[in-house]
């Protein structure tokens, strides 16, 4: 696409509307499986006690993803998600659409902006085990055609004992553990209670400032105000409690 393009104005009406909505990864992946009609599912507005609530439900045909790993086996992904709806504040901000010939038509001004959470349930969590095991580093053997017949001199120190000092000298006597096995000190200690200071994570962890910072701003959120300024909690996305529980505060 080239730097400049006319943008077709043609049938827009000046004050149209339209919601910018986030919605996961998985989920945007099961709408491309959607037949030429496009239909992936139904969006339905209630009122309940004077309070506004937006659900999408997945079409039933759209919800059976083939995981990696299963035998004759399909995982159901979860076919309802409410929206946590929130406004747009100062923010100016446009939908605009390109068709194949590279023409640009504005289709509305974003009036509201939301974000499409599945209810957790059994499914919605191995889901998400899926992902993070999807981003583990694939371990390659490779089978040698001789038989290793180098003859290796002692030496004082190896190289690698010599950078594993340097380093544990560099961070503080921490060295980085595996990434999978990080998250999985993380979540574990996240189910026993909600929130943590940075340092507190640290101590469960034993992990390097940086790296724990770098995994964490992935998975969770830092608060930065309210009764739990300048904790961590994790991102509604990995959560395994309902919304609107609340876990065990740490003290």
């Amino acid at each position: 696409m080239s730097d400049r393009k006319e943008v077709n104005l043609t049938g827009v009406r000046q004050n149209k509307g339209v919601w910018l909505v986030k919605v996961p990864k998985y989920l945007s992946q099961q709408w491309d499986k959607a037949t030429e009609k496009g239909e992936v599912g139904k969006i339905s507005v209630e009122k309940k006690q004077g309070k506004t609530e937006v659900c999408f439900s997945l079409n039933e045909e759209l919800a059976a993803m083939t995981a990696a790993g299963e035998k004759e086996e399909s995982l159901q992904v979860p076919r309802e998600y409410p929206f946590t709806m929130r406004t747009v504040g100062a923010q100016t901000m446009a939908v605009f659409s390109q068709t194949d010939a590279d023409e640009i038509s504005l289709e509305g001004m974003v009036v509201l902006r939301a974000e499409c959470q599945p209810v957790v349930s059994d499914s919605y969590m191995k889901v998400k085990r899926l992902q993070i095991e999807s981003v583990k580093p694939q371990r390659l053997s490779q089978q040698l055609d001789r038989a290793v017949t180098t003859v290796f001199k002692p030496v004082a120190n190896h190289d690698f004992n010599l950078e594993y000092e340097k380093k544990k000298r560099s961070e503080g006597k921490m060295v980085r553990a595996d990434r999978q096995v990080v998250l999985d000190m993380l979540f574990s200690a996240f189910e026993k209670q909600q929130y943590y200071s940075f340092k507190d994570l640290v101590d469960i962890t034993k992990q390097p400032v940086t790296y724990l910072k770098e995994i964490m701003k992935e998975i969770g959120i830092c608060n930065r105000k309210g009764a739990h300024k300048s904790t961590w909690e994790l991102k509604p996305e990995y959560r395994h409690y309902q919304p609107g529980e609340e876990k065990e505060k740490s003290p």
